[in-house]
């Protein structure tokens, strides 16, 4: 596998993971969870009639999206790498353009038609996204763009 798919596939499921067991964790281990998440594509009735298959929906749909967002850092990572050699810092940082990103444009652009504004500014959720999304996207596109950090 290529280094820059290998950062994408890395970066995305471990984003993917940890926003997966936070969201879990964070809002309670229910089928809703993941059905809001198919909801930004198949709507909001539709989602919650679907049971364990609109979940399992959600579940995919949040792996692609985290996958596209890997891919959108592993990209800008390529054409300015200082964002590589400061992973830690550029990764939380991406963290939150990917809350802000969600939150004022995809979501309002699908099914769901959630407002922008005011946005909710959770810190826990700001945290999360910080740590537990962009920090390992950033973390898997050094290593697998770059190559292992130097110990010493």
């Amino acid at each position: 596998m290529k280094p820059l798919a290998r950062a994408i596939a890395w970066g995305g499921l471990l984003a993917g993971t940890g926003d997966l067991v936070f969201a879990l964790g964070y809002y309670g281990m229910k089928l809703k969870v993941f059905q809001n998440v198919a909801a930004g594509l198949i709507g909001r009735e539709g989602a919650y009639a679907g049971g364990a298959a609109t979940f399992a929906l959600g579940v995919g749909l949040h792996y692609a999206i985290a996958l596209t967002w890997a891919a959108l850092f592993c990209l800008a990572g390529q054409r300015l790498p200082g964002l590589l050699r400061q992973a830690g810092v550029a990764g939380a940082a991406f963290g939150l353009v990917v809350y802000l990103g969600m939150n004022c444009v995809v979501l309002p652009l699908s099914a769901l038609h959630t407002r922008a504004w005011p946005l909710r500014l959770d810190v826990a959720v700001l945290a999360a996204h910080a740590l537990l999304f962009g920090l390992p996207i950033a973390l898997a596109a050094r290593r697998c763009l770059l190559g292992a950090p130097a110990r010493g």
